[in-house]
This record gives structure tokens, sequence and C-alpha cells, in this order.
């Protein structure tokens, strides 16, 4: 594509057309003169754009030669998606807000609505061009490989006769055309979905605009060149060639691909519908989502100023919001090209299989050996299968009277759900949250509720203005005859003494979904307990869970939105005090974005205190690090790598008064103030032992990890002059296998 950067400088800014100056973008850096009563804004970073960040360090691993070519494919199919909904998401409550009377600035750079759009979209125009470049040279890369995407100018006369036959007889009895005129009013364009825009002229007319959808479940998407085996077409580039063959009374002047995205930031609870139960008020949400404003237009071939125009005025867009691009707009054949390619190991990273816990006896149930001593699973190292398990041995125990859980994002074959039907179907209480708010797991949730429900368990639906995004699973168990503490040690006997007969806890606490596929994609940490405190407050997050409430105080948990950014408030002036008495003071934390105002303040204060904090962030982050006199006791980096790091772990304090938790909740006022989180304390000391490794080992990593400058930006580690090279991943795969083995040997 030819310079695309100066074609984006050239286009009208989004704001201008309505006349309107501009304000100054502030990028978080305070301006020269500025007032002094204005909130210093030097130490923050605008949300949006630091997520971008996040999303250009995925496209970093896609250009990276260290990693295999099939896996650098998956980076870049990944940071496209990525972009997808960021643009659904983010861009869309941009725009929504954009529409607000009054524009209020974010309260962190001061930003307006507008200022970041236009921010966010001059940056995308970029990272398209640095997108388009990485295309084409794995592309180059693939096609070495023997499997080669073509274009219509590398193919023969012969080999394009017999793709125009294939298309006549295939392809075009399936197409739809729309040509945009007095009687066909301009189509519906959904979201995401490919197009294919021809300019048509004739005699009489001229500029007439067509449009051919390119999607069907019927027409493949790579079409397979037969006279050159493992060359392949992409059936949209097909449709665009032969444009021709349908509209033959035509002249075709200009033509392209195009794609739209749209809003699909749709706030469920503002539109509730009360004359509908409330899971069918979310599948109705689900429709009117598809049917959003469009936030940004894609095309692969250049049109003329005024069809650009004229499809901006008809879809709602400005010229900023129009991306041309070279390379395909949907990324997900690569995938197809990946399996075409299983056949060369060395393409990919190496198999790894999530090993059994060292921790678990598997020859054993699991419920007896947690009554013992907790057990925490750290994925994808260590298999989710110890908890399926549990809840396996749950549902047909003759004592568990109960079963409560949480849900947020479930596998397409959940193995979590088979066991609760098991469990109900055996007389056992189910009881269970499905959280139909789950964005674009709506109607995946939707239909595991009706499935939950038939089978007889007792499901709500979360609660009104929350998200309910904790990991929580409770089992009950009814004893009659307690066990002394020397038979089954301290935890064994952690149940409460009713008329009826003891009753035991094994609580679940994890900081990942209940979801087996991402648990081998995705590091997450899950504590399985029997501590008698920890599980009473779980009951009583649940208490108040179906009743519709969400707890205020907790001795153990940090519940959010009630009881969680306080106590993480209050355990860093804990730290602040400690320091400035002359004692020693340290904050980790290992999260995957970190939004909060009230805990970024806070952090800048510790460190100005001269608190030394560590923090391992995945994604967005909007505090700078290292700024002289503000955040220069503060240690930020970012971790992108074979898997997504996904775990969340805080640490307050040193010594004897240290506190540990592992947690569902990032430090985004969203997790923090508008969902259900839950973080749980990490009592035994091996476990404790086991989490300070974990962290120490990421912060020591000098392959995938990357340090915040002060400027905001990221730099890549790399292992210096005699230093061994550590890849935290890695490491934490080969210590699993390494213990595993071990277990075996012993029996």
């Amino acid at each position: 594509m030819a310079d695309l950067e100066n074609q984006a400088a050239g286009k009208r800014n989004i704001f201008m057309d309505r006349g309107e100056a501009r304000n100054p973008v502030y990028d978080g850096t305070k301006k020269t003169g500025e007032s002094n009563t204005m909130q210093d804004i030097s130490c923050f970073q605008n949300r949006e754009l630091s997520w971008l960040k996040f999303n250009e360090r995925v496209l970093e691993e896609a250009e990276s030669t260290q990693n295999p070519l099939c896996e650098r494919l998956n980076f870049l199919s990944i940071f496209q998606s990525n972009l997808d909904e960021f643009f659904m998401v983010r861009v869309g409550s941009l725009h929504d807000r954009m529409l607000l009377k009054k524009e209020e600035r974010e309260n962190k750079t001061n930003m307006t609505a507008r200022e970041q759009t236009d921010a966010v979209l001059e940056q995308v125009q970029r990272m398209n061009s640095r997108k388009d470049g990485v295309y084409k040279e794995l592309m180059e890369a693939v096609a070495a490989e023997g499997v080669q995407l073509l274009t219509f100018a590398s193919l023969d006369e012969a080999e394009e006769t017999e793709l125009g036959n294939y298309f006549s007889r295939e392809i075009q009895p399936l197409l739809s055309t729309m040509v945009v005129g007095r009687k066909q009013p301009f189509p519906f364009l959904r979201n995401k979905d490919i197009y294919a825009v021809a300019v048509l002229s004739t005699k009489r007319e001229k500029g007439k605009i067509a449009i051919i959808p390119c999607c069907n479940d019927v027409i493949p998407r790579l079409i397979p060149i037969l006279s050159r085996p493992g060359c392949y077409m992409l059936a949209e580039e097909m449709i665009l060639h032969f444009l021709p063959l349908v509209f033959r009374k035509y002249t075709i002047t200009r033509k392209s691909l195009m794609r739209i995205t749209r809003n699909a930031d749709i706030d469920a609870d503002r539109i509730y519908d009360e004359e509908l139960n409330y899971r069918d008020h979310m599948a109705e949400v689900v429709k009117q989502r598809r049917k959003l404003c469009p936030v940004r237009l894609e095309i692969s071939r250049e049109l003329s100023d005024q069809i650009v125009t004229q499809m901006c005025k008809e879809l709602g867009l400005k010229e900023a919001q129009v991306f041309s691009t070279a390379a395909p707009m949907d990324l997900s054949f690569l995938y197809e090209f990946q399996d075409m390619l299983r056949q060369k190991p060395e393409l990919f990273y190496e198999k790894r299989i999530p090993q059994r816990s060292a921790m678990v006896r598997y020859d054993e149930p699991v419920i007896p050996q947690v009554l013992e001593h907790d057990i925490m699973l750290s994925y994808p190292y260590e298999s989710i299968t110890p908890f399926l398990n549990m809840l396996n041995e749950a549902a047909m125990d003759p004592y568990v009277v109960s079963i409560k859980m949480t849900l947020y994002r479930l596998a397409k074959n959940s193995k979590v759900v088979e066991a609760l039907v098991a469990a109900a179907e055996n007389d056992k209480q189910v009881d269970v949250l499905v959280e139909l708010k789950a964005r674009f797991d709506e109607e995946n949730n939707i239909e595991w509720s009706r499935r939950l429900e038939d089978a007889g368990c007792h499901v709500i639906y979360g609660l009104d203005g929350l998200k309910v995004h904790s990991k929580l699973c409770l089992i009950t168990r009814r004893v009659e005859t307690a066990i002394s503490a020397d038979a089954a040690g301290t935890k064994a006997n952690a149940w409460a003494e009713t008329g009826q007969g003891h009753f035991q806890y094994i609580t679940q606490i994890g900081t990942g979904n209940y979801n087996e596929k991402t648990s081998r994609l995705y590091t997450d940490l899950s504590l399985i307990t029997a501590n008698e405190e920890i599980g009473r407050e779980a009951g009583e997050v649940f208490a108040a869970l179906f009743m519709g409430e969400t707890v205020e105080h907790m001795d153990h948990l940090l519940v959010a939105p009630r009881c969680l950014q306080n106590r993480v408030i209050e355990m860093i002036d804990e730290e602040i005090r400690e320091k400035r008495e002359g004692r020693e003071a340290y904050i980790g934390v290992k999260i995957n974005s970190l939004t909060d105002k009230q805990i970024i303040d806070k952090l800048i204060e510790a460190s100005e205190a001269g608190v030394r904090v560590d923090m391992i962030i995945r994604g967005i982050n909007c505090i700078r690090s290292g700024l002289e006199g503000k955040t220069d006791n503060i240690h930020i980096i970012s971790i992108v790598g074979r898997y997504l790091e996904h775990s969340r772990i805080y640490i307050f304090g040193t010594g004897a008064r240290e506190k540990l938790y592992i947690s569902s909740a990032d430090f985004m006022t969203r997790n923090t103030l508008r969902r259900v989180e839950v973080a749980v304390p990490i009592y035994d000391p091996v476990l404790r032992e086991r989490l300070h490794e974990m962290f120490r080992v990421m912060l020591r990593d000098n392959m995938k990890a990357r340090d915040q400058l002060p400027d905001g930006s990221y730099l890549r580690r790399s292992a210096g002059e005699g230093e061994e090279e550590l890849n935290a991943q890695e490491y934490f795969t080969a210590m699993a296998y390494a213990k595993a083995e071990m277990a075996n040997i012993l029996g």
C-alpha cells in the first residue's frame, strides 16, 4: 500500500467538518507553562492509547524471528482480532460519549472523548501500515514452505479461465447483488462481514455504487488452484476480480473490498425491558448489538474521494475513520494455513501438555486430599483435571449437600456444566450464577443456563448494574462424625458443629474462568482449600448474590465492589507508614490492567514515600513508572509470550506481616467498583513460597518481558553479556514437567 501515513495525513480531521476548533490532545506530559491549578498529569497515560501499545507488543511477537513461523501467523491474527474488538467496544464507547451535550474529560490525562478518538485513529493508521508489512513478510515465508496465497497477477491465462469457469458455476449463483439507487436504498452491512463494492457507469449514468456480500457459509474462504498444489485464492478476491461477469451491462470504473466494524458497547441494564424475562432480554440485546452504528470502514483498494465521501455519508462516518489495508481484512484463514503445515513441527512451538500437579495423588479422590492440605493449580503448566475430578466427586458424594458456583465464560463442550448437571440429577442442591452479560459470550451462556435449569439447578443471571466476574465455587458436605485433627490434619477438621452433624466447606477460588480450553492457553491460578473461615465467607458471598446484594465486609476475602478497592488502598497506606517510620516496605502486583485512579494515586504516593513497587502488567497501564521524584520507585514490566498472562497476584508487606492474595480482579475501576470480584489470601506456607518464586522468576524474564520507560513506551529485554536467558513461561513449563516426573518416580 503506497504511503499510507501520507494518505492518512491528507484526510480531513474527523472533527473539523463541524467547524469546531480542535482542542490540543493531551498525551500525559505536562505542558510548559501549564497552570499549577490543573491536575499534574505527568504520571499518567491514557487508557485507550495504552491498550494500543499493548496490541503493538502483540504485533512485535508476529515480527519476531525468535518465534516459529506459524506462531507468528497466530500473533498476527490475534493482533487483528484484538483491534476489531477494540473498535467495537472502546471506540464504540468513545463514540457514545461524544454524543453527550457536555463532554467530560477522562480523569487521568484530561482528554475528552473527541481527543481520545482523534489520537486513537491516528495511532491505528500508523499501526495498520506496520501490520501490512508484517503480513507481506509472513506470506513470503509461508510460500517458501509450500503454501501460497495467490493474486490474479500471478496466474497465467489458462488458470484465470479455469477460475472464471469455477466462479460462474459455483459462486455467482450464490451472490446477492445490491445496486444503490432511488428504488434500492443503501443496504445494511453486517458487522465485520466482507463486501465487494463497485462503481458502475453506463452512457446515461455514472458513479452508481453496487455492493455484493462476500461472506457465505456455502462458499469456502480459500479456493484451491487445482493446477498448483498448495496454492489458494481468497473467495472475496475472486468475487472482486470477476465483478464484470456480474455487471455485464455496466462499466466498472473503481472497485474495492470493504468491511465495517460496528459499535458493540451496549448497556444491557440501561435498556432493560421489564416485559421480558432477563434471559430473553439478553437475547434481544445481542440482536440489537448487531445493528449499532459503524465506527470504522476498511477498504482494500483506492476509491475516489467522491465515493469515499458518499460511503461515509451513508454509514455515518468521518473520513478519518476510513482505513486502507493491503492485508486481508479477516485473517482467520491463517489458522487453515497452520493446519496445512502441521507436518512441519519446526514451524510451531514445541508441543506442551498440561502436567499432573505434584500436589495431587491422582490415584485417590481429590476431596480427602483437600481436607489434608490446600492445593493450588497453575494453568496451563498444570492440568485442570483435579478440579474437574473434584466436581465430579462432589456430584456423586453422598455427604455433599450443595454446590454453589459462579460462571462467566465456559468452554463449548463444558465438563464443568456436565458435572453440575450430574450433581443436580443426584439430588444435590446446585445454585449457579450464570453471568449473561459476559461480553460476546452472551449467547453461549444463555444456552448453558437453559441446560442447567432443565437439569434442576437453581440459576440466576447476575445483579442489576454489576457483572459477576468472580471465579468462586463452594462445596458443602455434611458429615455425621468429626474426624480428629490427628487423623486427617488440621484443615480436615475445619467445619462447624450443628444439631444435624458437622459441615465441611471445600472452596475453590481462581483467577480465570472455568473453561477447559483457555486453561491450556491462559496462565491462571486456582486455590482449593478446606479452610473453614474462607468457606464461611464464600457462603456469605453466595448468600448475598442470591439475594441480589453484595457483601459489605469480609475478614479474609477481598470482595468487590464494596470491600476490595478500599482494602487494597488500606494495605498500600500501611506500606507507606512502614516506610516513613524507617521499616522495610514492599508492594508486588501482577495484573492484566491498571486504570483505577484511586489506586494509581496511592501507588504514586507510595513511590514518593520510598516504597519499592514491582508490577507485572500485561496490557493497559495508565501510570508512567520511573519519573524522578514521583514514580521512580515503581518498576513495571509487561510479558507477552506463548500463553496469555491472566493470573492476578497481590503482595503487600514483608516478613511476618506480609499479605499475599490471588484474585479475579484487575486494578480497573470496572473491576473494583462495577463488578463482583473475589481475592483470596494464601495462608499455606508451601503455596506462599511457590507464589513468591513465580513472581521472582517473572520479574527476571529477559526474553518475553518489556520494561516500561518513563515516557510510557516499552523496551524489550534481552540477556546481557554472560547472563543466562530466561523465558518465564518456558521455565514454569520445565518445572511442571520435572515435578510431574518426580511424582511419578516416587509413586
